[in-house]
């Protein structure tokens, strides 16, 4: 979907009004390759992705998103490679559709060295780890960014990533979320069962760094992971990562409603995003949680420039250089199904695969042909794209977001770093003058900014009952000394 709006002026009561209006969230959505979303770019004379191997990149990137106070970096990460076109990763190779990909984790040090308060969300697939260590290293970058830290909780939907671990092939869709349950159990007794939060003492004349007493043995017999000893890590700010999940499968939407804190969502019609947003109030609901518990975000992707037509150029220059061809062959790993076979005017079946449900759903509902997928690619991602000047787009975004109900976007990259650097250039300023954008930061950890209640998981999530009780003390120290 590409768009254009006509510029809106606001009356004075308008103004008064959005004056107290609710705050668009916004993150910048990448990932540490060439080709994330928009394929085929890296090929335009002024996109600097081709960089993504050097801190420089990421450094740079960190401190322009901090400038237009973006509240995170979300970045995503996928483990194998998208082999499912034409059955080979050629056209892959060939256009850097995520490959090669690097780990996101260890550039998000050196990005928060160089920042006070822009977070980072930092995909990882559980299916490929082991809960101890994972959770070791995560709450040792909550400790380093001093509570400015997401994990985007995710499981695996490629074969090719089953056969480079050495399995033969993808678990079964369901039995990924049930995987998925223990290991974030076991994860919640780590980060908030282990240690007290008074435990560290660090009293150098007693000889006291930590009290052996508000230490606690962990003890889990789950169905995928077993653990016990205790937590190597004393607690971080957050003590847990704020939570990023995107779900939308019915057992995907059970899993992150019962465990996110922020859930990341497509959709390029107004219709279908309300429904999405309401039915995950609804079940937030049934969880048992606030129904504001979880902050929403769209994905989206913005081309803006000084005037309306300066931004149609602007688009019209991307499109040259886009490849909808390669946003098909990302498409195709989604869904698990090889696009290359049908001819444009061909509608593509349904066919019940194990990979992405939301995604391959479509297909189920409405006739879809390769010609229509390609329209929906014009800068080879499958997003929504807005078009304009930067009060024309800040419009656009407001009015997605009264009428659906988000709570903020994830902005991806066309030309790396041009659209940030144009976003907060033109858009930005639109947003903050229509008292719908923040003009400066708050205080504090990435969970307080988001959710102004502290920086610990809320007691309605399910991880409040793994945390540390005093009262258990002696029960501890027995098993201890078993």
């Amino acid at each position: 979907m590409t768009t254009t709006h006509t510029p809106h002026t606001q009356t004075e009561a308008e103004t008064q009004t959005t004056a107290q209006a609710k705050h668009i969230a916004l993150n910048a959505f990448d990932m540490n390759c060439v080709g994330h979303i928009n394929h085929g770019l890296w090929t335009h004379p002024r996109d600097q992705s081709h960089r993504f191997n050097q801190l420089s990149y990421w450094t740079e990137l960190a401190q322009i998103l901090e400038k237009g106070l973006f509240d995170g970096l979300f970045l995503a990460d996928i483990t194998g490679a998208y082999d499912v076109y034409a059955n080979n990763i050629d056209l892959t190779l060939r256009e850097s559709v995520q490959l090669p990909s690097h780990d996101p984790a260890p550039v998000i040090s050196a990005m928060a060295a160089v920042t006070q308060h822009l977070s980072f969300g930092v995909t990882v697939n559980l299916s490929y780890e082991l809960p101890y260590q994972f959770a070791r290293r995560f709450a040792t970058l909550d400790h380093l960014t001093e509570g400015r830290l997401a994990w985007n909780i995710v499981t695996g939907y490629l074969d090719s990533a089953q056969k480079l671990v050495g399995q033969d092939r993808l678990q079964a869709h369901d039995q990924r979320y049930d995987q998925a349950e223990d290991f974030l159990t076991l994860c919640y007794r780590f980060w908030e069962g282990s240690w007290e939060d008074d435990a560290l003492q660090i009293d150098k004349q007693a000889r006291r760094f930590a009290d052996p007493d508000k230490v606690h043995y962990i003890q889990h017999q789950g169905p995928f992971y077993q653990s016990q000893g205790v937590f190597q890590v004393a607690p971080s700010k957050q003590r847990t990562p704020v939570l990023f999940q995107a779900g939308a499968s019915p057992r995907g939407l059970a899993f992150a409603t019962r465990h996110a804190e922020c859930i990341f969502i497509g959709g390029d019609k107004i219709e279908h995003i309300q429904k999405q947003v309401q039915k995950i109030r609804e079940l937030t609901v049934q969880q048992g949680r606030p129904v504001d518990a979880i902050k929403i975000f769209l994905g989206c992707t913005v081309v803006s420039a000084e005037s309306s037509s300066l931004a149609r150029d602007k688009f019209i220059e991307y499109q040259q250089y886009a490849s909808p061809e390669a946003g098909l062959a990302h498409f195709s790993g989604s869904i698990g199904l090889d696009l290359s076979q049908f001819a444009e005017d061909d509608v593509i079946p349904y066919r019940n695969t194990n990979s992405i449900v939301s995604v391959n759903q479509k297909f189920k509902q409405q006739d879809i042909t390769l010609a229509d997928l390609k329209a929906q690619h014009p800068l080879g991602g499958r997003y929504p794209v807005i078009i304009g000047s930067g009060a024309e787009v800040a419009e656009q975004l407001i009015d997605l977001f009264d009428q659906t109900g988000i709570d903020g976007f994830n902005l991806t990259r066309t030309v790396s770093p041009e659209s940030h650097l144009d976003f907060v250039q033109w858009v930005i300023p639109e947003l903050q003058q229509r008292g719908r954008y923040k003009t400066a930061y708050q205080d504090g950890s990435l969970r307080q900014k988001l959710f102004a209640q502290g920086d610990h998981l809320h007691p309605t999530h399910p991880a409040d009952q793994y945390r540390c009780q005093p009262s258990a003390q002696v029960n501890d120290q027995q098993q201890k000394r078993a």
